[in-house]
């Protein structure tokens, strides 16, 4: 009885978020305290676990999304996006323009969010199909799945970056094993999937191309690549220090505060304010109105995050996490597997990548931590499954179909395949992972 109560409050959610379109933010904060009643929680405490659950996970992520905003829209303002993309382009030449583009969304897509990147690359794809005369999803496809995949797998975006928080995981190893993974997943879903798209009618619309910056008023290549990507080099080489410094109790210290992520997003948006900032030309006040800007992007986001936490504590604070994982594991199913399945069904009735991946965080948690179940790749798997089923309810859907002027059924054939398949390749990167560390 109590597993179907939770049921019907997780269709309760889904039903008002994709059905009657109520904001995320407050259905979670409805269906957390109805969950909180329901399934038995004293009414004078129902509040407190809301409020803790939302403290929870916004007091340990909101530096890491507000300041990764603040540097993806820098990087995007100050034209080192555009750079990155040149440079590669470049060095690709006409033969290996897909490769060039899947490095360019990968590199890009890692510092910006998705919503930004997306917008940052369409420019990027157009003016290559225009230049090269080449079919436009040949090129959009796999600089978008690129896009995708670092949106789903890596910190420092949100949904990632928040799993990790929720299930203790280490952030610098979830993001080396990511890279491991996203690798062949783009290959395979960007590449190699896009090939077979070359038929389908597509005319990008002229209204959609942004104006670029001219050549001379761009960052140069090293403060361009060396800026965007400082958050994930510092993250590496904090976990790698992290194994030498266990003999040495003073520096472990030192790279315990240099590596933690709220640091190196600190340090990295003060590096950029400098490079792509002050060194540029650029007014700090006119830096400070980028910040502000940013926040506009991720203030929702934030927002969701912090009332899927709630609707976890609710769970927690009920008991009936727990009777949840015993439930499960009478299924006899990989945990990991389990976790990419749960978070399947949930986005393909949502919509949402990142409501998905939240709300079974809460759901997951204790049957990973019963089954000793590593966090990191259990981050990885629920993000895999988050990427997957995107179809009519999920925004980056119709992004995809309107600026690339596609029937409903083509963006079936295109979008929504692909990203199924970057979420399968990652459910079995993550397993094959599973049996090495």
């Amino acid at each position: 009885m109590t597993l179907i109560l939770v049921l019907l409050c997780i269709l309760l959610l889904i039903i008002m978020v994709s059905v009657l379109r109520i904001n995320a933010f407050l259905a979670f904060l409805a269906v957390s305290i109805l969950a909180g009643i329901v399934l038995g929680i004293p009414l004078t405490k129902i509040a407190g676990s809301v409020e803790k659950g939302i403290g929870d996970v916004l007091g340990s992520l909101a530096i890491i999304i507000t300041i990764g905003a603040m540097l993806g829209k820098l990087v995007a303002e100050s034209g080192a996006a555009q750079k990155i993309a040149s440079v590669i382009m470049n060095i690709c030449g006409e033969k290996y323009i897909q490769w060039g583009v899947v490095a360019t969304g990968f590199l890009i897509g890692i510092p910006l969010f998705y919503g930004i990147g997306f917008v940052l690359m369409i420019p990027l794809i157009f003016s290559v199909v225009y230049k090269y005369k080449l079919p436009p999803l040949y090129i959009g496809l796999p600089m978008l799945a690129a896009l995708s995949v670092t949106h789903g797998f890596l910190p420092p975006h949100p949904s990632p970056s928040a799993l990790v928080i929720q299930f203790n995981a280490n952030m610098g190893l979830t993001l080396m094993y990511g890279l491991l993974i996203a690798v062949p997943a783009i290959v395979i879903g960007g590449p190699l999937f896009s090939r077979t798209l070359k038929n389908i009618p597509s005319t990008p619309l002229q209204s959609f191309i942004p104006v670029e910056l001219p050549e001379d008023e761009l960052p140069g290549t090293f403060n361009s690549f060396f800026t965007a990507l400082l958050p994930v080099l510092l993250l590496i080489l904090a976990t790698v220090f992290s194994f030498y410094a266990a003999s040495y109790p003073q520096l472990k210290d030192v790279v315990a505060l240099a590596g933690h992520a709220d640091v190196v997003m600190i340090i990295s948006l003060f590096t950029a304010t400098l490079t792509l900032g002050i060194f540029q030309g650029k007014k700090i006040s006119r830096i400070m109105n980028i910040y502000a800007e940013s926040i506009k992007d991720v203030a929702l986001i934030l927002l969701i995050i912090g009332g899927s936490g709630a609707l976890k504590q609710v769970l927690v604070d009920s008991g009936v996490s727990g009777q949840i994982a015993e439930l499960l594991k009478n299924l006899h199913m990989q945990p990991l597997f389990l976790g990419w399945l749960i978070t399947a069904v949930i986005r393909f009735a949502v919509g949402s990548a990142t409501v998905a991946g939240l709300t079974t965080a809460g759901i997951i948690l204790p049957l990973m931590i019963a089954t000793h179940t590593n966090p990191n790749l259990m981050v990885l798997a629920v993000g895999a499954g988050s990427l997957m089923f995107s179809h009519v309810n999920d925004a980056g859907f119709w992004m995809f179909k309107e600026y690339f002027t596609l029937t409903l059924k083509d963006t079936f054939k295109s979008w929504a395949l692909m990203e199924s398949i970057v979420g399968i390749i990652g459910l079995i990167g993550v397993l094959l992972l599973n049996q090495i560390v």
